[in-house]
């Protein structure tokens, strides 16, 4: 998942690094006139034998961060759940090819939205 991320046919980003051997450090970002607008600051941990996924969007949930923890027995996608959350109870990372991200951020009856995301160069 390192690297810069770009969702199809949009202007919105995520981008991730390795900040440690346990951790990775990202955002969620649109670029306007040639601004980066950052609406999501994100992290990927290992704590405790646990793999958590948290997502601190700006301007929502009075700044505090949701933690979505790795769902070990879904097989081929990465599925970060937090079932009492509002929305989304479940972050879903789907490796198409090593260019190819397909995302699904999924509620209620595993309703919700999904894209594609390009890794850029």
């Amino acid at each position: 998942m390192e690297g810069t991320w770009k969702m199809e046919n949009k202007e919105n980003y995520e981008t991730w690094k390795i900040k440690n051997e346990n951790e990775l450090e990202g955002s969620s970002y649109k670029m306007k006139a040639d601004k980066k607008i950052v609406s999501e600051f994100l992290s990927i941990k290992k704590i405790e034998g646990k793999v958590i996924y948290t997502a601190q969007v700006v301007n929502q949930n009075d700044g505090k961060p949701i933690e979505f923890v790795l769902n070990k027995e879904v097989k081929n996608k990465i599925s970060f759940e937090n079932l009492t959350h509002d929305f989304p109870k479940k972050i879903q990372y789907t490796k198409l090819d090593e260019t190819t991200l397909f995302v699904e951020v999924l509620g209620e009856n595993d309703k919700g939205f999904s894209y594609k995301m390009m890794k850029q160069k």
